[in-house]
């Protein structure tokens, strides 16, 4: 029987599962299966998005007869060619003669080397921005080579704002009846597949990913319907953040990550000390791993996600311990960079695990290895209980400390907001973090406004304001729109359809607000770099259920992060703008977010 499920009002789910595949392209356990994703689109043209792996062919055809309900296939895209999602392409041109294949070049090289079908007579190539208009719909292409195969492709509804974004975003996990990952608890329950997928079938190709993202951060996507895994329709910027630590090869965690490759138990003894100790010296989430036990797909995934790894390893046939040879190969051949590296090894006559920990890791970028190391003979004896202490200390001591003290005031449960105001010229907004209700009755808030916007000129002049109350949902975009531009520059509101108009005139944008607040300014007071504002609401209006954005959320998952570059200088904590010099001045402003000098840390 078929199983399908609607995405949107065009759109449904054809894809299929499996539960009894125990490999991953034959390399990698999947206790919980995967799930194949394919997507029909009716239209006036039909659309196929991608097909499915042979294995469960049978389920798809069934799924898609029965979502085409009589109808001709018009278009079959083909974003990928890795046979599991594109193994069923010449049984499906079989059963379609009349389906046109919709690709790229190098796409129809890879479908002559794996069928025997007639391509030419069928193909319609596309480059980059090309477009595909099937009525209601229209379909843009943006290329996406080596994530994770040279001819990938994503391809964007441009009237729905879907991505359908092949391999990216996706996870292993069978979809037990839901289809939305706002149906599921996915931080705990998939997050760690989520990584595992991402670090061992993408992870290599990390630069390729940051040109991807690069790309979608131009793009208003609404919804992200990737081939492997749950579809997102909410929180769409925590899990690219997911992706943009994973692929600059950020750590998730400052912690410690403690592989162990023991025959009889001693280097094993030496690695439950050395996690001990550190504990003891506050370092939390410290995780230790048999590598001839755990899969390596796993330790990757974890390897990528620690700050720090220690190497607890014997030596084996005059080399070392083959287990862990393995992983540490595998760690390599995933690029993983950026990581500080410590070395516990054993042998009961010659030692040589350090030489060899020493050639593979010299060959990986951005490792710092510790300069203390623990050398076993053996066993680890009581005397060295200082060369474990030294190694701790030093880990310790790498461990970045939180800055409570300088950063008090981030604790603060700030919001963001959308400030409107309007004169007779133009419509004109900035984003602002500081609202309060003061009196209940009657109703007054009180903002404060910085003085070097244009924002508060218009709502001085005309006594008028709004506040939109942003949501979770609010894009980068937004805040780069009216946040990083002045109004004096550029039409903020330009390019935007959905606008709508408060009681006061000024403009607000309801698709990312949960609700906005109309108000008549009745006083103000001026504090040095910034005006506060008391007006008396005339106006409130509950847009959704949506939540409010905090400024924490915003920091965390939706502000594009920005690796500081090697010089000396002071880096923007708000948008990432470096400032060169030795010393900043008290009184500096950032030139791209208007934030003042104590927003700036020194760049380490």
């Amino acid at each position: 029987m078929h199983c399908t499920k609607k995405i949107s009002e065009d759109i449904t789910w054809v894809g299929t599962n499996d539960r009894r595949l125990a490999l991953f392209e034959n390399v990698y356990p999947i206790e919980r299966g995967t799930s194949y994703n394919s997507y029909l689109v009716k239209d006036e043209k039909t659309v196929l998005i991608d097909t499915v792996d042979k294995n469960v062919s049978m389920q798809f055809f069934e799924n898609l007869e029965y979502a085409l309900d009589g109808r001709k296939l018009d278009y079959i895209i083909v974003n990928h060619m890795e046979p599991d999602h594109s193994a069923t392409l010449q049984e499906l041109v079989f059963r379609h003669p009349e389906v046109t294949v919709v690709c790229n070049k190098k796409t129809v090289v890879m479908i002559k080397q794996f069928f025997n079908f007639d391509i030419d007579s069928r193909v319609q190539l596309v480059v980059e921005g090309d477009t595909l208009n099937t009525g209601k719909h229209t379909f843009t292409f943006v290329f996406a080579p080596m994530v994770h195969w040279p001819e990938v492709m994503v391809t964007y509804d441009v009237t729905d704002k879907i991505l359908f974004s092949a391999d990216a975003f996706g996870t292993f996990g069978t979809l037990d009846g839901n289809i939305f990952a706002d149906e599921v608890d996915f931080e705990r329950d998939w997050l760690d597949d989520a990584r595992r997928y991402y670090t061992n079938i993408v992870g290599k190709y990390g630069p390729q990913v940051q040109n991807l993202l690069k790309k979608a951060s131009n793009i208003d996507i609404k919804m992200i319907c990737p081939l492997h895994g749950p579809v997102w329709r909410k929180n769409l910027n925590w899990f690219i953040d997911k992706y943009q630590k994973w692929s600059t090869y950020t750590p998730e965690i400052d912690s410690v990550l403690i592989l162990s490759g023991s025959i009889y138990g001693n280097t094993e003894n030496a690695a439950e000390a050395l996690a001990s100790r550190l504990y003891d010296l506050g370092i939390k989430g410290v995780k230790i791993y048999d590598v001839s036990k755990t899969h390596p797909s796993y330790i990757v995934a974890e390897a990528f996600k620690f700050s720090h790894i220690v190497i607890a390893a014997a030596t084996y046939n005059a080399g070392i311990f083959t287990p862990m040879e393995t992983v540490l190969l595998d760690l390599k051949a995933h690029n993983l960079k950026n990581r500080t590296v410590g070395l516990i090894y054993n042998g009961s006559w010659v030692p040589v695990t350090e030489k060899v920990f020493t050639n593979i890791f010299e060959t990986m970028s951005g490792i710092k290895m510790l300069e203390h190391s623990v050398k076993i003979m053996s066993t680890l004896k009581p005397h060295q209980e200082d060369e474990i202490e030294a190694m701790a200390q030093e880990i310790r001591a790498s461990i970045p400390q939180t800055k409570q003290e300088k950063n008090a005031m981030f604790k603060i449960n700030y919001g963001l907001y959308l400030l409107s105001a309007k004169d007779e010229n133009k419509d004109n907004a900035c984003i602002i973090n500081a609202v309060n209700q003061i009196t209940d009755n009657p109703k007054r808030i009180a903002i404060a406004v910085n003085k070097q916007n244009l924002t508060h000129d218009m709502v001085l002049n005309t006594g008028k304001f709004s506040i939109s109350v942003l949501t979770e949902e609010t894009p980068f975009s937004i805040f780069s729109k009216f946040g990083y531009h002045s109004g004096k520059d550029v039409e903020k509101f330009a390019d935007i359809n959905d606008i709508a108009r408060c009681t006061n005139g000024t403009a607000y944008l309801p698709e990312y607000s949960n609700a906005i607040i109309c108000a008549k300014v009745i006083d103000t007071q001026d504090y040095g770099t910034h005006t506060l504002f008391v007006g008396e609401v005339e106006s409130a209006e509950v847009l959704s259920d949506s939540p409010s954005l905090t400024y924490s959320y915003y920091l965390e998952n939706i502000r594009m992060k920005t690796v500081a570059p090697k010089k000396k200088g002071f880096i923007c904590k708000i948008c990432g703008y470096v400032y060169e010099g030795e010393t900043l001045p008290t009184d500096y402003i950032c030139p791209v977010c208007k934030h003042g000098a104590i927003d700036f840390e020194p760049i380490e």
